[in-house]
């Protein structure tokens, strides 16, 4: 069996090359194949190998003060979903260009999956409000699933975002919005940006999808989530659409 891990971590970051020259280092020490984004604000990895050298990798990792307390979302598969090992320098790890949502300054308030599971079951939050669920993924990752009943946006990047969600502020204003995405950073950004905008009722999945799926199941979510590599899509019991012969996706 495969180990797949994702996981990011905002935090200052002054030398990116340096660090990222070192994480590739670990990563081909462990024999891992995948994805590896360093930028000044952070690292975002989605990386796949036997469990000792992801063991390992994140050992290392997290022996850096800057990432004790990283985060990881675990799945496991048969086949190695990547074909290479893919290390590089970004301006963000994921681009947003809004200079109002950078979660170095602070990251905007979460709930935790249980909570956001219960809340679908009773209808909306535990002060009795309106819930409404914002995708802030693109439209091809919308069109293999997306938690029932949630605002969707015809964009293609993340960076549309912002004025595709623009005709849709008064329908938020009465309801608590929570932002959700695959595993936490573009609904991270969106939530830090949307209050930035004057939206005070909006609050973060933690984890996104892949957490939710790894700690609740697939309580309100239709479908399937779309994942950057050759398994194509997770079912929430972190089952790949495609599980053998993977090739990595584009």
């Amino acid at each position: 069996m495969v180990t797949n891990i994702a996981a990011y971590h905002f935090v200052a970051i002054d030398a990116p090359d340096t660090l990222a020259a070192r994480l590739r280092a670990l990563a081909e020490a462990g024999a891992l194949l995948g994805t590896v984004l360093v930028a000044g604000e952070g690292i975002n990895l989605f990386l796949a190998g036997v469990d000792a050298g992801i063991e390992d990798f994140l050992a290392q990792l997290r022996a850096d003060p800057r990432f004790a307390g990283l985060q990881v979302k675990y799945s496991r598969s048969t086949a190695q979903p990547f074909a290479r090992l893919k290390v590089k320098v970004k301006p963000e790890i994921i681009s947003f260009r809004r200079d109002d949502a950078s979660p170095l300054r602070g990251r905007a308030p979460v709930v935790a999956p249980a909570d956001l599971s219960r809340w679908i079951a009773q209808g909306h939050d535990d002060a009795g409000r309106r819930l409404l669920l914002l995708d802030t993924r693109n439209r091809e990752e919308v069109a293999h699933g997306t938690f029932a009943g949630a605002l969707t946006l015809p964009i293609d990047n993340f960076t549309e975002l912002p004025e595709a969600l623009a005709p849709h502020r008064e329908a938020l204003a009465d309801a608590t919005v929570v932002s959700f995405c695959t595993g936490g950073i573009r609904c991270e950004k969106a939530a830090l940006w949307m209050q930035a905008e004057g939206m005070d009722n909006v609050l973060q999945l933690d984890g996104g999808i892949l957490g939710y799926f790894e700690q609740v199941g697939g309580q309100g979510f239709d479908g399937r989530c779309f994942v950057f590599d050759g398994r194509i899509a997770l079912d929430p019991a972190l089952a790949p659409l495609v599980d053998a012969g993977l090739e990595e996706a584009a």
